[in-house]
C-alpha cells in the first residue's frame, strides 16, 4: 500500500470523519472505498463473469472448440 497526503477542509474532514465513524472504519478506510466508487474498478476487474470460468465441465475435450455451436447455435464464423 503507498501512502499519501491529502489536505482537506475543515468541514470536509470534520464531514468525512463523522461518516467513518457512523461506518465503524477509519478515515482512511473511508477515503479509500470514496476513491475506489470514483475511480471505477480495477483494469481486469471490469469482467464479473469471468467468476463463473471454469465452473462448468462438459466432460467434452473439444469443448473450447464448440463453444460457438454451444452458446449461438451455430458454428464459428
Amino acid at each position: 500500500m503507498i501512502r499519501t497526503q491529502v489536505s482537506l477542509g475543515e468541514n470536509l474532514y470534520c464531514d468525512a470523519k463523522q461518516e467513518a465513524q457512523r461506518q465503524g472504519i477509519s478515515l482512511a478506510e473511508l477515503l479509500r472505498r470514496a476513491l475506489e466508487a470514483a475511480v471505477g474498478p480495477r483494469k481486469g476487474k471490469d469482467r464479473p463473469w469471468m467468476r463463473y470460468a471454469g465452473s462448468i465441465a462438459s466432460g467434452d475435450p473439444d469443448a473450447s472448440r464448440s463453444v460457438n455451436a454451444v452458446v449461438y447455435g451455430r458454428t464459428r464464423p
